[in-house]
């Protein structure tokens, strides 16, 4: 007798169950994440751990495409781009990809592989700089600013 929870009963912990179904984005994700680029590789290092506070995804799943680089709190998303996206096809694609995610509300920026190759540590730095400088300021935490003639 199968006792349910069980396996299948040849003294298996644990099993039994449904098999987990991830969207096709997380799977691609996962995918790309062991197989970047060497451009890629080198960014990553730079932007790994928080510098100067600002944390980075990579590979990182958002609606149906998978961007390279994401910083969740400026809602930047930083891609790579090889010699592969100046073929006609890939740039209507970038583009269509590209009015996507800004018409949700992301900020994407298009880099290209040989500047990352000629100076990755500089090329780091100004994305991180861009993610840590906020494109719209919030407003004081004490409401909306006085009229005029109240100040």
């Amino acid at each position: 007798m199968i006792l349910p929870g069980t396996g299948r009963g040849t003294g298996e912990a644990g099993g039994g169950g449904v098999r987990q179904v991830r969207r096709p984005e997380v799977s691609l994700a996962r995918k790309l994440r062991r197989t970047m680029t060497l451009p890629e590789v080198m960014l990553w290092r730079h932007l790994r751990g928080s510098p100067d506070g600002v944390r980075f995804r990579r590979q990182h799943p958002i609606g149906c495409y998978v961007a390279d680089f994401f910083c969740t709190k400026a809602r930047l998303i930083v891609e790579v781009d090889g010699a592969v996206h100046s073929i006609e096809a890939h740039m209507s694609r970038d583009t269509a990809r590209d009015r996507y995610l800004s018409d949700n509300g992301y900020r994407v920026i298009r880099i290209g592989a040989v500047e990352i190759l000629r100076d990755a540590g500089a090329v780091a730095a100004s994305i991180v700089s861009l993610a840590a400088a906020p494109l719209h300021h919030s407003p004081a935490a004490s409401g909306p600013p006085p009229r005029a003639g109240e100040e």
